[in-house]
């Protein structure tokens, strides 16, 4: 009779289980765009966290710092939009406007090739080249990669209202860390509010590294190719190139080749020459980026095997656009630091002592 009993009572306990775990997946998937918010909000928080302890340290208030911080990147946004936004926008107009002479001038330089080869009718050449479907493709697929980075919010106003969002609970995160932290890590029981705690710094670090340094070699790259593509003789788009590559360059592995895709295919309307001397530009600007501002701007700071990143960036990228290959990396980065803090080490620390052990008991036997 006891033990019918306690097998109803286990059957109960794990139907409620299930149950309650139905209502939390639910309600999470109902809390979607919060949750997205909230990531980008954890995203930000670390990148801005190091600067306001600096300031802590030459006594300025936290919250003071935090709001200084603030103002003067909205400062910085604002003064950019101001001083190039006007000829950006000008000149990204220009080049969609081109974009079917553009897709004329490859098609003309397919044929040319494919009759050098000694294909007389290169009609499959014509079927690829449609000019206007190419055109619409490119034009719906940014479109949509855009919108997709809104795809949990209704409209792209509530995905600014996010974005601001976001940025406010960053502040607050960083303004009242130390309670925030001390609040969630007492959730969990002893010893794992401790351990918890000790890697709270590791994260923030290699997070916020990653993110202080994509932005500073993103903004360098992008006035690097700007001047570049403006002296190879491009400087009616160099502008637009330039910040396009700038800002696609803030996602890992395919970034640089996505903003190398459309100074290419302008270069190449202007001649061979022209389109040899680009892509040199950016194979050099590429090591540049690989070879020397990476190790030393972004150093060893995601430390997570470049097969995950690439996972990282497309699945981000899938699920969130043009944002989730931003933020996804850094998230990554912050989660292999507890894999490897909570897990490896003790794990490997487990196995050395194990095989101590043995190496004891051995010599021990022998004797």
């Amino acid at each position: 009779m006891a033990s019918q009993l306690n097998r109803n009572r286990a059957f109960v306990t794990n139907l409620l289980l299930v149950v309650a775990t139905g209502f939390l997946i639910l309600l999470l998937w109902q809390l979607r765009s919060l949750l997205v918010t909230v990531m980008i909000a954890v995203v930000i928080a670390t990148a801005i966290a190091p600067v306001t302890e600096k300031a802590e340290k030459l006594r300025i208030p936290r919250w003071l710092a935090v709001i200084s911080v603030y103002l003067t990147l909205l400062a910085i946004v604002i003064g950019a939009g101001l001083i190039i936004g006007p000829t950006v926008a000008e000149q990204l107009q220009t080049l969609v406007s081109l974009i079917p002479v553009y897709l004329d001038n490859l098609r003309t330089l397919a044929e040319n090739v494919a009759l050098r080869l000694g294909t007389e009718q290169p009609e499959f050449i014509d079927r690829f080249f449609d000019t206007q479907a190419l055109t619409s493709w490119i034009i719906g697929s940014g479109q949509q990669l855009i919108v997709r980075s809104y795809g949990f919010t209704r409209s792209i106003i509530d995905g600014v209202l996010s974005l601001i969002l976001a940025l406010l609970i960053s502040g607050y995160m960083v303004a009242g860390r130390e309670n925030l932290i001390k609040g969630i890590v007492n959730l969990f029981p002893h010893p794992w509010d401790k351990r918890l705690d000790a890697q709270v710094i590791p994260i923030s670090q290699r997070m916020g590294g990653y993110i202080q340094g994509r932005v500073l070699v993103s903004g360098i790259l992008g006035i690097a190719i700007t001047l570049g593509l403006g002296i190879l003789g491009l400087s009616e788009f160099a502008l637009a190139l330039g910040v396009i590559a700038g800002f696609t360059n803030l996602i890992p592995f395919i970034g640089p080749i996505l903003g190398a895709v459309p100074a290419l295919i302008v270069a190449l309307s202007q001649g061979g020459l022209t389109f040899v001397w680009v892509l040199l530009l950016f194979v050099i600007i590429q090591n540049l980026e690989t070879y020397v501002l990476d190790p030393l701007l972004v150093g060893s700071s995601v430390q997570v095997h470049p097969l995950y990143q690439l996972l990282a960036v497309l699945g981000g990228t899938q699920v969130l656009g043009i944002i989730g290959a931003v933020i996804v990396p850094p998230w990554i980065a912050g989660a292999s630091v507890l894999l490897e803090n909570l897990y490896l080490q003790p794990k490997r620390l487990a196995e050395g002592k194990e095989a101590s052990d043995n190496v004891v008991k051995t010599q021990q036997s022998s004797i």
